[in-house]
């Protein structure tokens, strides 16, 4: 279930939930979610046994993660705000994170509203750099980080971000995906931007795994 505006469940959900199945989670993992919009990737990284910790700065969104964790009697420990503030002296054997990368008109992010789960600014990466600069300070040694972020955003730019914060890091899968409304919404200053090609249809979707040394 989720409240009305809180983000649902969509492909990138899916292809970072396919990344998730490839790492070794149990009992003794910590784990964390940067944006749990449903607490979908959450509950399934706990379902696994992980202790999860999730966060979003959406109340819809806490409220719904809280609800979908006491609906599917799966521990989650749900916390609002900012992820870097809540997380304080805390470290992980896992961080997951599916987080605003569409790019939006302005340099300002939204504090409130719907658009608050995708709106990025001009480049997408308006939340990309803080999870790419702070995630050392979220793993433990061997963590692993786990992002999805859309093509136009610059894979190569998270990979250098993380390389530069001393992660070890990689694209490990790619999906394409139709153009949603919001997209289509936004195609002529898109390509004004040169972030799509002239009647683009498809969004390529990224993977991005970082460890920690």
């Amino acid at each position: 279930m989720a409240l009305p505006g809180v983000y649902r469940p969509q492909a990138d959900t899916l292809l970072l939930a396919e990344a998730l199945d490839r790492e070794e989670l149990g009992p003794r993992t910590d784990a964390l979610e940067i944006g749990t919009g449903t607490g979908a990737l959450a509950l399934h990284a706990a379902g696994r046994g992980a202790r999860v910790t999730a966060v979003d700065v959406s109340w819809p969104a806490v409220v719904t993660a809280r609800l979908n964790s006491l609906r599917r009697r799966v521990p989650l420990r749900v916390l609002h705000g900012d992820f870097a503030a809540r997380t304080a002296g805390r470290r992980f054997d896992l961080v997951i994170t599916n987080p605003p990368y569409v790019p939006a008109p302005g340099d300002r992010l939204p504090s409130y509203g719907p658009r608050r789960a995708w709106d990025a600014g001009p480049d997408g990466r308006g939340v990309i750099d803080r999870i790419c600069a702070d995630a050392p300070a979220l793993l433990r040694p061997g963590g692993v980080l786990l992002m999805v972020h859309s093509g136009m955003c610059g894979a190569e730019r998270t990979l250098d971000r993380l390389a530069g914060a001393g992660l070890s890091a990689a694209v490990t899968a790619k999906a394409s995906v139709p153009w949603g409304p919001v997209l289509r919404s936004r195609r002529a200053w898109l390509e004004q931007r040169g972030l799509a090609a002239q009647a683009q249809e498809w969004e390529e979707l990224v993977i991005i795994r970082a460890e920690s040394e």
